[in-house]
């Protein structure tokens, strides 16, 4: 009796260790890294990585986008494939401001467990004349949930607001206050 309590202790015990890697295989499955190369008749000079983080923002995407001297940009996403997907499909839209129809040509990266964070690397505005580069950084939100399009972009104006300084801080609110 000993010996049957034993195996089926085993088998349960089996089965939910396998259950459990099934899951973990299956939760890994949908994440995914990516690096490619945005190109387009107008994605500099027109708020264009902006746009891309703010995506990020929403759907909680850690990564990158970087002016490239070229004219293209380079961007990095990590997170849920199904969001990636979505913002890759609002890069090739782009903006009213941007190029429409862009090209993106990507490739898989390495997933990286620690990246915690999308980056727009030296980032400046043409319409607010703000010419110094500044590094705006996005923190993952712990939460793994989507935002809205307009609560992405509070966040993303309380990123500039905590990370400009003297008057280019004070030309990013000037232009807050027409926008209202």
């Amino acid at each position: 009796m000993n010996l049957a309590v034993g195996r089926l202790t085993l088998l349960v015990g089996g089965l939910v260790c396998g259950a459990a890697l099934l899951t973990a295989g299956a939760a890994s499955a949908e994440q995914q890294a990516i690096k490619g190369i945005v190109s387009g008749a107008m994605i500099q000079k027109v708020g264009f990585r902006a746009m891309i983080q703010k995506q990020a923002i929403m759907y909680n995407l850690a990564g990158y986008a970087r002016n490239i001297p070229d004219g293209t940009v380079s961007i990095s996403l990590q997170g849920d494939k199904n969001r990636i997907d979505k913002v890759l499909d609002a890069i090739r839209a782009g903006t009213k401001k941007s190029s429409q129809d862009n090209k993106v040509s990507v490739t898989d990266d390495a997933l990286d467990p620690s990246l915690k964070t999308f980056k727009v690397v030296q980032w400046t505005s043409t319409t607010r004349n703000i010419t110094n580069p500044y590094d705006l950084v996005f923190q993952l939100r712990p939460a793994d949930d989507e935002i809205s399009k307009k609560d992405a972009s509070a966040a993303w104006n309380t990123i500039a607001e905590s990370t400009l300084k003297g008057d280019d801080l004070a030309k990013f609110m000037k232009h807050l206050d027409a926008d209202d």
